[in-house]
């Protein structure tokens, strides 16, 4: 692999993305259970859909030609009010970015974050894209220029 080509992904890549995101998932230090784990149908499911929607999801994936795709980024737009300090009412959430092992430190995951704020910022209303960094991916969203938020996120879940 020497050229980054960068593609969008189509709806066949699904199973990709949740391979994919099981990485991200795994080097965080959860446990993602075997390939037949609950959670894996429900986002081949997600993925699959979201894929057909366009004009609110896109995902940007870079392939490998014996491997298939090795390196990925999603991202999805948000109704939001608006504020004093941001007028727009589209918010983008950038996820879902990992890049296979064996294919670490080479600029995959830079090229596909790349290609999906220009997504952003060239083809939809979004203001601002926000996202939840882990420490391994702080320096690269630090370097296309995120900050940290002045308000942390906080989480409730929901019991049923």
């Amino acid at each position: 692999m020497t050229e980054i080509e960068v593609r969008r992904a189509k709806p066949d890549d699904a199973a990709a993305l949740v391979h994919l995101r099981a990485l991200m998932i795994g080097a965080m230090g959860t446990d993602v259970g075997d390939e037949h784990a609950p959670w894996r149908s429900l986002a081949l499911r997600y993925f699959s859909e979201q894929l057909e929607a366009t004009d609110r999801f896109a995902a940007f994936v870079v392939d490998d030609p014996a491997v298939g795709v090795v390196a990925g980024a999603a991202g999805h737009l948000n109704v939001h009010a608006p504020g004093p300090a941001d007028l727009s009412v589209v918010r983008g959430t950038l996820y879902n970015v990992s890049t296979d092992p064996a294919f670490r430190r080479r600029g995959l995951a830079r090229a596909c974050v790349t290609t999906l704020l220009d997504w952003f910022r060239d083809e939809t209303d979004a203001g601002q894209i926000e996202l939840h960094a882990t420490q391994q991916g702080d320096e690269l969203y630090r370097s296309l220029g995120f900050v940290t938020s002045r308000y942390p996120a906080q989480r409730l879940r929901i019991i049923r």
